[in-house]
């Protein structure tokens, strides 16, 4: 298992003070920064573009992981590997051409993830793991912060884990939806290593408190 990440999502925070929110959830102990981006078209509800993100980079030191939720997807694969994401996550389900898509993203240098819906299933990730860096887990149906968790997707957790430990590389398994210091517990033990989590810490006026009881539970469960 690799190294535990809690990856806020800014879909969650105040937009008005955005590069002050990425700059406070660092400060308080996240790993990475979750940039939701919708198109109200592959989900029903708009977000940020590219601007934005290439707003906010200079606030921050992390990882900025930019989940596009966006049908078509690759002419946005270019316009957010420009803009300055470092990891670019797309859905199965918004491609023709999986495969094409993923290699555009490696292609301007960025690590790649594919992303499954809940009623998707796991063997669409059969021809494709091996190319990707990260998968992730919808355990809500996307479109909208603080949903609740869907617990039949631990079926899946369980099951994308076996595929990764069978494989032998170092692919992280993220879970996006629902996500906090009760349900990271039955998510870590089922093999989830990374977290995407939006109200769970931004409803917080402290956000290093909530941080810490994710980590913290997602350690009770090794």
């Amino acid at each position: 298992m690799l190294p535990t990440v809690i990856a806020p999502s800014i879909l969650s925070a105040d937009f008005a003070r955005l590069g002050e929110e990425v700059k406070a959830v660092e400060t308080a102990g996240a790993d990475w920064i979750h940039f939701d981006v919708m198109d109200n078209h592959f989900v029903p509800n708009l977000t940020f573009g590219p601007m934005v993100l290439q707003a906010i980079k200079p606030w921050t030191t992390l990882k900025i992981d930019a989940h596009l939720m966006v049908e078509p997807v690759d002419a946005l694969i270019e316009s957010f590997a420009k803009a300055g994401a470092d990891l670019i996550s797309i859905h199965v389900e918004a491609t023709r051409h999986l495969d094409r898509s993923l290699r555009l993203i490696r292609s301007f240098g960025k690590e790649v993830g594919v992303v499954l819906n809940p009623a998707t299933p796991v063997a669409a990730l059969d021809c494709v793991l091996a190319e990707v860096d990260l998968v992730l887990l919808m355990s809500v149906n996307p479109g909208f912060g603080g949903q609740a968790f869907l617990p039949h997707v631990l079926d899946k957790v369980r099951d994308v884990r076996r595929r990764i430990d069978a494989l032998g590389k170092p692919i992280r398994l993220q879970i996006d939806g629902g996500v906090t210091p009760e349900t990271i517990v039955p998510l870590a033990a089922a093999g989830a290593d990374t977290y995407v989590a939006g109200s769970a810490i931004f409803k917080h006026a402290d956000y290093a408190a909530p941080i810490a009881a994710l980590k913290a539970g997602a350690a009770r469960a090794g």
